[in-house]
């Protein structure tokens, strides 16, 4: 059988065809690499009742996405934190509740890894150009670059992907406190997480990166094997 993957998206003012309008957006690598590892993906609106669908997944991508509003690790917005949505935060947070409660495989992806962190009492950096130590992460804003990511031995995403993962950066926050998840990856060229997951769950990890758009189709396969579980 083929495991329902519910696929959070945002939305946003864009252009298609002869139209521009108000649209419900998610990139479309998200639905190819659900599809080609086994799954059936569900693209999950932050508008509604999340319970009309919790009850249809058998697994869960948060996708990458806006900032996250500083009010959800009781900060206040600084002047590079202007774009959020907090009907996407609540919606996000209560699906990653669900998940948890019952044990459904969640995959984060970039915003998704932060909103999962600050899910589990973390907090974040909100613009890594001015924090300390991470000026040059990389790139953000509609730039990418690429670094290596350092896997910690024994965690869930060494065995999926190995002790070391070239990945591509395109985030101007980063987590500064996972809160109760664990570390499994951290940046080789200046510390910041990239990757963070619980232990005593099925399958949840979180990763900074858009392992969509790598060719990292190993994270993909194993959350669509531990959504047959």
């Amino acid at each position: 059988m083929r495991p329902v993957i519910g696929i959070t998206c945002f939305l946003r003012d864009a252009s298609y065809g002869e139209w521009n309008s108000h649209a419900a957006i998610l990139p479309s690598d998200y639905l190819s690499k659900i599809d080609e590892s086994g799954g059936t993906p569900l693209i999950i609106p932050p508008l509604g009742d999340m319970t009309e669908v919790m009850g249809q997944l058998d697994g869960l991508i948060i996708s990458g996405g806006p900032d996250i509003d500083p009010v959800n690790y009781s900060q206040e917005p600084d002047e590079h934190t202007s774009d959020f949505d907090r009907n996407q935060d609540e919606a996000e947070m209560v699906l990653i509740e669900y998940a948890m409660k019952n044990d459904i495989p969640i995959l984060g992806i970039c915003r998704g890894m932060q909103i999962l962190s600050v899910a589990h009492g973390g907090h974040l950096h909100q613009h890594l150009d001015s924090t300390p130590g991470h000026e040059k992460h990389g790139g953000y804003f509609g730039e990418t670059s690429n670094h290596g990511v350092k896997v910690v031995k024994g965690s869930k995403l060494e065995r999926i992907m190995g002790d070391q993962i070239e990945v591509n950066s395109a985030h101007h926050q980063g987590v500064a406190n996972p809160g109760s998840l664990k570390v499994s990856g951290i940046a080789e060229h200046d510390g910041l997480i990239e990757a963070v997951e619980r232990e005593d769950k099925k399958f949840c990890i979180g990763v900074q990166w858009h392992p969509e758009r790598k060719g990292h189709d190993l994270l993909f396969s194993a959350l669509i094997e531990a959504a047959r579980g």
